[in-house]
């Protein structure tokens, strides 16, 4: 099913006036989630975003399906079999967009962890987390933690434990959620802010919800009203002037990308720092990403930057685990900045704070989810729509309400025959996209990224020839970016970069070598103004900025 840019208008003037089931206010993971888990149950629901979707938390994460080794130190154990167990489901439903990763956890003398209490860790981690056979823990001596990764700092190295993570494209996790969503039903908006509710008798009956892109406003009624705004919780809280009792309490999370070359990263690493904190270093793409900072942040959501001190810690942590690179400011090629909604606690620093999740209803009946984590995405939505659906129960609406059917359903893309055959999948489109012109391993590429939705990359293909030969682009920049448009409603180039490829964190060079020619294909596509063409391109360039360190401000001309 088309989910395009330019139906957005046409969606919003639809819904203008009308009620539905349920409006879900946020397009991160948690609004999809919900969204698909609502749809498939037979509720009408409508997601507004006021960004794009996925722009906030949800495509600035570590990009990783975990299920939280550091929260058994602080006995969150329910937490653990939670979302451990749901990272297989994840993976299963969506193999395209997530991918099992070895986990290497060296331990050193005078370390956070040791021989025994990491082994002790790692099997109650396999236990809570429901861990198939073949990706249970094994414990490596010096010798062989070593030789799975020689950068690791030797100096006092007692050992390592090996266990499996699951990496992520958290991004595309939320566009293939938010679209399958859409395939069973709903209906979501980008650059659509909610602005102000509507009540009647004291409850809260709709939304007044304002288009970001062109001003006009528009009131939809709802019989509930999630908010799942994530950092953007409280604002509409204090919108509904229901903001008392808990509150969040944002952490911020820094990661930074640097070329294979200069950090040549084999393996996973998961190690702690001088301080006790734990970080992340993983290969990806010829490229290693490292993070995360977390501490708390006061300022705009919705623009995180990395500061000098985030990016001095993380390269201060690099060199500490991996002495030899000696990497510097100067290596950073890119690099993102998150915030994270947790529920605040009082005494607790940011890294200590519980990711659990928790459901509030106010006064006016609007319901609030907060907390929670990427992995558990699923198992939060099954429980909201549980806690919507017993509502309307209890308020007389008809309707069935079956329980969730999400735990065995593929995402979109995912249709690939199970997690098991999709090594098979991608063999056999290779070679299938050979036949609409594309070399095999275009078509393989196409294939991994795109999972089951390939078959409308190689449609396109074959309808956009003269395309190809007109805007002088590549077939793996035009094709992606139609797609974007037209199937993942892509409004900006920005969208495109960061949201739809990931490309702006993991190549930055292939962003500055197109992006003039992807404005001007939108520009015509879409008939943007010479100002819209003018702003959207000051918003990528902006973008550019942030990404690189603001140390060592990248000069473009360097990748023209």
């Amino acid at each position: 099913m088309k989910f395009s840019s330019k139906q957005r208008k046409e969606l919003l003037n639809g819904v203008n006036k009308q009620e539905l089931d349920v409006i879900v206010i946020g397009g991160g993971i948690t609004g999809a989630g919900i969204a698909l888990d609502g749809a498939t149950r037979g509720l009408s629901m409508i997601v507004f975003e006021m960004q794009d979707f996925a722009a906030g938390t949800s495509s600035r994460s570590t990009k990783l399906v975990h299920g939280g080794l550091r929260y058994l130190k602080q006995l969150e154990v329910k937490m653990v079999a939670e979302v451990g167990k749901e990272r297989a489901i994840v993976y299963e439903n969506g193999p395209h967009v997530t991918s099992p990763e070895w986990m290497l956890l060296p331990f050193h003398k005078g370390g956070t962890f040791g021989a025994f209490s990491t082994s002790i860790g790692l099997k109650v981690y396999d236990f809570l987390a429901g861990v198939k056979r073949s990706e249970r823990r094994k414990m490596f001596n010096r010798e062989e933690t070593m030789k799975k990764e020689p950068l690791v700092k030797q100096e006092g190295l007692k050992g390592g434990g090996y266990y499996v993570e699951y990496r992520t494209d958290d991004a595309r996790l939320t566009i293939e959620v938010m679209k399958e969503a859409i395939d069973q039903g709903a209906k979501a908006v980008n650059y659509a802010k909610v602005d102000g509710f509507l009540y009647m008798n004291g409850k809260v009956c709709g939304v007044i919800v304002v288009d970001l892109l062109d001003g006009e406003v528009y009131e939809v009624y709802g019989k509930k009203i999630v908010n799942a705004a994530g950092p953007w919780v409280d604002k509409l809280r204090e919108k509904d002037q229901s903001k008392k009792g808990k509150v969040l309490q944002l952490s911020k999370g820094v990661h930074l990308v640097i070329d294979h070359s200069r950090f040549p990263l084999g393996q996973a690493i998961y190690f702690d720092t001088p301080d006790g904190r734990m970080v992340f270093a993983i290969p990806r793409g010829g490229k290693t990403y490292v993070g995360t900072t977390d501490t708390f942040y006061n300022d705009d959501a919705a623009l995180p930057k990395m500061t000098k001190e985030d990016s001095k810690y993380i390269i201060d942590a690099i060199n500490y685990m991996f002495p030899t690179v000696k990497i510097t400011e100067n290596d950073i090629e890119s690099s993102w900045a998150g915030v994270r909604p947790l529920i605040y606690e009082e005494g607790k620093n940011a890294s200590e704070i519980s990711r659990k999740d928790e459901i509030w209803t106010s006064n006016s009946g609007l319901i609030t989810i907060a907390g929670g984590k990427l992995t558990g995405y699923r198992k939060m939505a099954e429980l909201v729509v549980d806690y919507v659906t017993d509502l309307l129960r209890k308020e007389g609406h008809s309707g069935a309400y079956p329980k969730s059917e999400t735990k065995y359903m593929p995402i979109s893309g995912g249709d690939v025959g199970g997690a098991k055959q999709f090594t098979t999948f991608i063999v056999n489109k290779s070679k299938e996209g050979q036949e609409f012109g594309l070399t095999s391993k275009q078509a393989e590429q196409f294939a991994k990224f795109y999972g089951s939705n390939v078959d409308t990359i190689f449609q396109l293909v074959r309808e956009h020839q003269e395309e190809l030969k007109q805007y002088n682009l590549p077939v793996d920049v035009l094709i992606p970016l139609i797609y974007a448009m037209h199937y993942e409603m892509t409004v900006k180039p920005v969208d495109f970069y960061i949201r739809r490829t990931g490309a702006l964190y993991f190549d930055i060079n292939w962003v500055y070598k197109w992006k003039d020619a992807v404005i001007t294909y939108m520009s015509v596509e879409f008939g943007w103004t010479k100002d819209q063409k003018v702003k959207y391109a000051n918003e990528l360039e902006e973008a550019l900025i942030d990404a690189v360190s603001p140390i060592n401000q990248l000069d473009a001309e360097t990748y023209a």
